[in-house]
């Protein structure tokens, strides 16, 4: 055999090689993945909850109101229960797939990313760029955007007067020159309220939801945005370093969120949680991790006919 031909062997080898490898690399390079419906959850076993630890919802030690309500979800349905940690900047991609930019209450999708989740339950709140990219399941639990001051701000709670439009344009005009935390990507975030018109110093928290409570007390800033869930657990655990001034926002509602691309899954939790409401068991979690939310929001937690 000669040396040019074995060269020309050689080189068709090489190029074998390389061509397999590019195969392999597009078959088995990590990206977007399929969202997993009822029946590839099922198939696969496995139910994956994507969940951010925030207030009494996920404590961070392996239990929390969600954790609980998507361990006994999972167990209806038959599947192992997966919790699988996410941040505020990646959750929404985590189980759509889809990297966005969010302005205000509009999205802009930037890329492909990893799927790695089923469904999302962490005290989520239901909002319209939300809307834009997920799917939500029946309410969860109440929400509303307070603002909040520490014990020794000279601010003063307001005096409701029964309607929340004039409630919050009240709270509203009180923040004038006055320093205010929020955070973005999140119903804390102040865009979403037009607080900059208000003539608030507005600065963006950088920590996570569970630290802003904290830093208020700290004196980082005299007030924030606290949504319901996270003041009544900050009530409860710093009793007299904080007052409520009144709301920023409308009654709002918390709830699971699911792929687009799994619209049975959804279906499929919206029954357990009904049945869930029946028997008892919804309530027994809220008494559980939220007693104080039946006083604030007594109609939401009726227990349901059987």
């Amino acid at each position: 055999m000669t040396s040019k031909r074995i060269c020309c062997m050689k080189g068709a080898g090489i190029v074998s090689i390389i061509l397999l490898s590019v195969i392999c690399f597009v078959l088995f390079a990590p990206g977007p993945a399929t969202a997993g419906d009822l029946q590839d959850v099922k198939k696969a076993g496995v139910l994956r909850h994507l969940g951010i630890p925030y207030a009494n919802f996920i404590t961070g030690s392996g239990d929390g109101m969600d954790v609980e309500l998507i361990k006994l979800f999972a167990r209806h349905l038959g599947v192992r229960y997966e919790y699988v940690q996410s941040n505020w900047d990646d959750v929404f991609g985590d189980l759509s797939g889809k990297k966005v930019k969010v302005n205000k209450n509009d999205i802009t999708v930037l890329g492909d990313v990893p799927i790695k989740g089923d469904l999302i339950a962490n005290g989520l709140t239901v909002l319209p760029w939300r809307e834009k990219i997920v799917n939500f399941s029946a309410p969860t639990f109440p929400n509303q955007v307070w603002l909040v001051a520490r014990w020794d701000s000279k601010m003063k709670p307001i005096k409701p007067k029964g309607n929340i439009e004039q409630d919050i344009q009240a709270v509203k005009k009180l923040l004038n020159g006055h320093m205010l935390l929020g955070k973005t990507g999140t119903c804390l975030d102040p865009s979403l309220y037009d607080i900059d018109a208000t003539g608030a110093q507005v600065t963006l928290f950088k920590g996570s939801l569970n630290e802003i409570a904290p830093a208020v007390i700290n004196g980082d800033a005299e007030l924030t945005l606290l949504d319901v869930p996270d003041a009544l657990v900050a009530l409860q655990k710093w009793p007299g370093k904080i007052k409520i001034i009144g709301p920023i926002s409308p009654v709002q509602d918390m709830s699971v969120a699911f792929s687009k691309e799994s619209p049975a899954l959804r279906d499929a939790f919206n029954r357990f949680l009904a049945d869930c409401r029946k028997d008892g068991t919804y309530n027994q979690l809220i008494r559980k991790y939220y007693p104080f939310a039946f006083k604030y929001f007594p109609d939401f937690f009726k227990e349901k006919k059987k």
